[in-house]
Formats: C-alpha cells, sequence, structure tokens
C-alpha cells in the first residue's frame, strides 16, 4: 500500500482487518466443529491496472467446508478519483473534486444446511469532501426460524441503542426498505441494520461513528456463531435444499440488479472476484 492514510483512516483500515482475522478464527473453529479442516484461503490484491498498488487494493479471503458453503470475508483499501458521472452518485464527490479513499470489511456467507441462514455484512470509512461511516448487517434464511430473526435483530438493538435512541427502528427501517427486490416484490433476508453517510465534522464525531460501527462488528461476531451453531446439525430434506438454491437466485438477483457495493466495487477498479463473491455457489431459476 503504497499511498498515504492519515490518522483516521489508518484507525479504521486496523481495526477492519482485525475483525476480519477474529471472524475467519471464529468460522474455521465451527468447522472443526463438524470434523472439517476447511480453512480460509487469502489473495492478496492490486486495484486494476495498478501493479503498484499506488491506488491500493486489498486481500480476498474465501472458504468453502462442511458447514460454510462458501463464505467470503474481504477487506479492501483503496482510493483514487471518481469517474465524472459516478462521482455524481458519491456523498460529498462531483466532477470538480473526484477523490475519494475507502476502507472496508464485506463478509457474505451461504450455508451448506438450509435451515442454517445466509448473511451479508458489510462496514466501511469513505472519505470524498465529507467522510463518513457505512454498513450493517442482515439475515438470509431459506427456511427462517422466528427465534433466530428475533435474537439477530435483539442482538443488534444492543448494538444500537448507547449510540442513539433511534438509532435500531431507523436503521432496521433503512435495512428493510435497502434489501427488497422490486422486481419480485420480496425483500431479500429477514433484514437487521443498514447505515450510510454516517458522517461527521470534528475527531469527536470520528470517534462516535467509530465505536458505534465497531459495535456493529462486534454484534455480528456475537450472534452469527450462535445461530449457526443452534441449526448445523439439523437434518435437511430434498425439498429444503431446493428451497435454498430458489431462494439463492432471489439472493443473486438483488445483489447483480440491485446491490451498491457491487456497483461501486465494480465503477473503481476493484478485483472481480473479491467483489462478487457474494455470489452464491449454486442456485436456481425454475
Amino acid at each position: 500500500m503504497t499511498f498515504m492514510m492519515d490518522a483516521q483512516q489508518q484507525a479504521a483500515r486496523s481495526w477492519f482487518e482485525s475483525l476480519r482475522d477474529r471472524i475467519c478464527a471464529t468460522f474455521e473453529a465451527i468447522e472443526a466443529e463438524a470434523d472439517s479442516d476447511a480453512r480460509f484461503a487469502f489473495t492478496p490484491w492490486n486495484r486494476e491496472n495498478d501493479p503498484e498498488a499506488k491506488g491500493g487494493g486489498g486481500v480476498q479471503g474465501l472458504m468453502k467446508g462442511r458447514v460454510f458453503e462458501k463464505v467470503g470475508v474481504n477487506v479492501s483499501t483503496v482510493g483514487g478519483a471518481f469517474s465524472p458521472e459516478f462521482a455524481k452518485t458519491i456523498h460529498g464527490a462531483d466532477e470538480q473534486d473526484p477523490g475519494f479513499f475507502a476502507t472496508g470489511i464485506s463478509l457474505v456467507a451461504h450455508m451448506a444446511n438450509p435451515h442454517v441462514p445466509a448473511v451479508h455484512m458489510n462496514t466501511r470509512f469513505l472519505c470524498t469532501t465529507k467522510r463518513w461511516f457505512g454498513g450493517g448487517a442482515d439475515l438470509n434464511p431459506p427456511l427462517p426460524y422466528d427465534d433466530d430473526t428475533a435474537d439477530f435483530h435483539a442482538r443488534l438493538k444492543l448494538a444500537c441503542d448507547p449510540h442513539g435512541a433511534d438509532y435500531h427502528d431507523r436503521f432496521r427501517q433503512w435495512a428493510d426498505d435497502y434489501f427488497w427486490i422490486p422486481h419480485r416484490k420480496t425483500h431479500r433476508g429477514v433484514g437487521g441494520i443498514f447505515y450510510d453517510h454516517l458522517d461527521f465534522q470534528d475527531d469527536a464525531g470520528f470517534d462516535a461513528n467509530f465505536a458505534f460501527t465497531r459495535d456493529v462488528g462486534e454484534a455480528f461476531l456475537d450472534i452469527f456463531p450462535t445461530i449457526v451453531r443452534r441449526r448445523m446439525g439439523m437434518t435437511a430434506s430434498d425439498q429444503d435444499r431446493r428451497q435454498m438454491l430458489a431462494f439463492r437466485g432471489r439472493y443473486a438477483e438483488f445483489n447483480l440488479v440491485y446491490d451498491r457495493g457491487t456497483a461501486f466495487g465494480l465503477k473503481t477498479g476493484g478485483n472481480v472476484d473479491a467483489i462478487l463473491m457474494s455470489l452464491p455457489p449454486v442456485a436456481t431459476w425454475e
């Protein structure tokens, strides 16, 4: 990484990498509990047409195991300038000042057992003429269980409440609105929280918003492994698997047609394999 980062940017990047390490270790431990020796393979990458990494890059982490059919945990740190047209769509960027810096962690897990929910988690820090945090987590079960949904939302609420009395209700509704598939007239899953453009003006604002973003990551690391362990030993029928594969088709449609993170990665010279790691290994359309 050859471009300079200030203290805020370095702090965010370092924490996202540390969260990645702890998540991967936890997921590998779950695989070991299932008598699997699956481990993450980590592949570093630089931005497209940028062999010297002057615009940054990242590391793609990928594991295929007995419990996690396919899970990607990626961290990227990139900088440069948006194209003029794309700059118009980004908070704080415009044609006259299209420069940006972005660092974040992105995770998607597709599970082998249909009773175990798929999941997405992403937190990020972006700098244009403004600085802000964004992210969230959402649960995507092919076969929903009310207690899993309730526990997931309760843990996210616990993360939100110390930072804003309205945070959970506001960010839960934002997730419901965002993870809607208009052409299917259905939600991608059972929701979670989604927030963006959580900007600030000074160091105190950075500290507050960074603390909230860290709490979101810690909440995910706490609750999702609990749900996985609760469901991973359940027996699944052929019908259960067919339902999971059809659900995955809807998931893929959302990520390819509507997801802003996918568009951001592709339009800023990101690694295509890392960007599209969110796609399921197998899906069906009938």
